[in-house]
């Protein structure tokens, strides 16, 4: 096949392309060393980034950060870094770049895996997208973190709650995704439960409006002051008491609340008693038989 000028083409816009300091450039990785990186510039030049000049990071190391076919942006800081190659940064590009991608993760509350890589007062430090992001020890745990120590060098899911560039401000939270984690769980035993069964559990607390019953396993039920008996009542407290075990059976599980009555168990077993009742009292002295002349005893046969 002969060659025309299309296939040449992006060669030669790339021999008018002017790159000077300050601007980020796109390049596709096509060597990584423990001390630099090579980028394809689609240009008449390499660029170069070198180890100290790819992230914030103290503990990042090339060849598991990056890829051959990896696509980065950076920084150009030299035209020439001396052996005819383009000196670049991806630390200054992400100063400008990955502070639009956090705000980002912060819109979409998405979720992403950190390493902890330092302690400071009060909590500890994380990088995200190459820049350094703080998690208060209040948003470590679910439960009340003490002492930051050990989460050192561990990995674990953050969800991101502050962005702030001007101020270079990002901070981080485990404890969102793990209660969202928690609540998604319990939503998930919730639809399991089936309205009209009966379930077992413990008052735990009463309130003017009802009864909170502790059904286990993470779960707990209302049951509304109009349900806990038939009789009318102006406080659950007339008739439960905080601990006492109760039988309820279940009406609704609508917008991942539980609700119960005490009072339509009850009102079932007075049903199922009155039938037993009217069953017994229903009885005959007679006794059933199929023979011959019990069949014939009450014809009259002229």
């Amino acid at each position: 096949m002969s060659e025309t000028m299309k296939d040449y083409e992006a060669e030669i816009n790339a021999s008018f392309r002017r790159i000077g300091v300050g601007d980020i450039v796109t390049g596709t990785v096509i060597a990584v060393s423990d001390d630099e990186i090579t980028l394809d510039l689609r240009y008449y030049a390499s660029g170069i980034i070198k180890a100290e000049d790819y992230s914030d990071d103290p503990d990042c190391m090339l060849k598991e950060a990056v890829q051959v076919g990896d696509t980065i942006e950076a920084t150009v800081i030299r035209t020439d870094d001396g052996a005819g190659n383009i000196l670049l940064s991806k630390k200054e590009a992400n100063h400008v770049l990955a502070w639009d991608v956090l705000k980002g993760y912060l819109e979409d509350e998405s979720i992403h895996t950190v390493r902890i890589k330092g302690i400071v007062p009060s909590g500890v430090v994380a990088y995200l997208e190459g820049i350094r992001g703080f998690i208060p020890a209040s948003q470590l745990s679910l439960d009340y973190v003490e002492d930051c120590n050990p989460w050192l060098g561990k990995d674990i899911d953050i969800a991101v709650i502050t962005v702030d560039p001007q101020k270079e401000k990002l901070v981080l939270s485990a404890k969102t995704v793990l209660r969202k984690q928690q609540e998604e769980a319990r939503n998930h035993k919730i639809s399991m439960l089936v309205p009209g069964s009966v379930v077992e559990g413990t008052v735990e607390s009463l309130m003017p409006y009802g009864a909170f019953v502790n059904l286990g396993d993470g779960l707990s039920g209302l049951v509304h002051i109009s349900q806990i008996c038939e009789k009318r009542i102006k406080h659950p407290g007339e008739v439960l008491k905080e601990g006492e075990k109760v039988h309820a059976k279940i009406l609704n599980t609508n917008d991942g609340k539980i609700s119960l009555s005490i009072k339509a168990l009850q009102e079932e077993m007075t049903d199922t008693e009155a039938e037993n009742a009217e069953a017994i009292e229903y009885t005959t002295d007679e006794q059933a038989t199929t023979s011959l002349g019990s069949l014939l005893a009450g014809l009259k046969l002229d």
